[in-house]
């Protein structure tokens, strides 16, 4: 088959090299512009690295969906599109384009967790499993019929960085699946069924912060979700010091009886044990990193800032 590449994130890049080293002709990558950071400087764009390195056309507009775009992508001739994490909204016009359809690579069970975070809302709000979906792309916000999908157990201690890697490698061999089912004709496109649909919107920063009436477990999960970015934070209130905003990057259940204090208050520091109350039981923080400071475990945090009975986790106002 004659196939176009629509991808940007670091997630399409294992299905991409699978593609390009499949018996299958890779026609273009289609991907975002360049992006120059505050230092003008171009981000590094490893799909566009690894495309140039193959002799693959790379076409890179700011709008896939203007006049000259769709005259481009008709000129390749594609029989399949195949879209991952690209960043754009396709048309109708670009979706009709292949003889063989357009499909999309999305990383949830879907029509759990449609948008544009599904890895990091399936560990937020405390999925057990997750995986990746590959579906018929049409113009409703992720919700065509589904040609394949695989499923993943969550592991226990997951992030949100480290459950994307595993399901990119997961989504390349659901490319290669879904491709050779569209190819021999024995892709059978199965409906989704939109009751049972979530939405998982783009992360803001904001929602990194922690809040400490929630569960152990809730917290946990909001904690492991929002890793590598925009990382989960709180600030720290200490009598007579300045308030300091701190990440909280492991937590774990611990066995101090749960008390009547405000959650976020601080039950026991010292020597390697750092409890806090939750809105439940109180919650062990295991690693936590100061501005400007490397990650630290509690004893290592205690030994240079220690803490008394009035300090407490709260937000910035408390």
């Amino acid at each position: 088959m004659n196939i176009v590449m629509m991808a940007t994130g670091e997630f399409a890049l294992p299905a991409f090299k699978a593609l390009v080293a499949s018996q299958h002709q890779i026609a273009a990558l289609v991907t975002q512009p360049d992006r120059i950071n505050p230092r003008k400087k171009v981000h590094p764009h490893p799909l566009k690295e690894f495309a140039l390195e193959q002799g693959i056309p790379v076409l890179q507009p700011e709008s896939i969906n203007t006049a000259e775009s769709i005259r481009k992508l008709q000129s390749l001739r594609p029989d399949l599109v195949m879209v991952a994490a690209y960043g754009q909204i396709l048309s109708p016009e670009v979706i009709e384009i292949p003889t063989s359809g357009t499909y999309n690579l999305h990383a949830s069970l879907l029509p759990r967790h449609r948008g544009a975070a599904p890895v990091q809302y399936a560990i937020w709000k405390g999925d057990r499993k997750t995986g990746v979906t590959i579906f018929k792309i049409e113009p409703k916000l992720d919700a065509g019929p589904i040609v394949v999908k695989r499923e993943t157990e969550i592991l226990p201690e997951e992030t949100g960085g480290q459950l994307h890697d595993r399901l990119a490698l997961l989504g390349a061999e659901a490319v290669i699946n879904a491709v050779h089912l569209i190819e021999s004709g024995q892709a059978t496109p199965l409906p989704q069924d939109d009751s049972l649909a979530t939405k998982s919107p783009k992360i803001k920063k904001a929602q990194g912060e922690i809040d400490w009436n929630l569960s152990p477990r809730e917290i946990d999960c909001h904690i492991r979700a929002m890793q590598p970015w925009p990382n989960p934070f709180s600030f720290l209130h200490r009598e007579g010091k300045k308030t300091e905003r701190v990440l909280i990057l492991k937590v774990a259940p611990c066995d101090h009886s749960s008390t009547n204090n405000k959650p976020g208050s601080i039950l026991e520091a010292q020597k390697n044990s750092l409890i806090v109350q939750t809105g439940k039981e109180p919650l062990s923080i295991e690693l936590i990193q100061m501005a400007g400071k490397n990650v630290m475990t509690a004893d290592e945090f205690l030994r240079g800032h220690p803490l008394g009975p009035q300090d407490y986790f709260g937000s910035e106002t408390d």
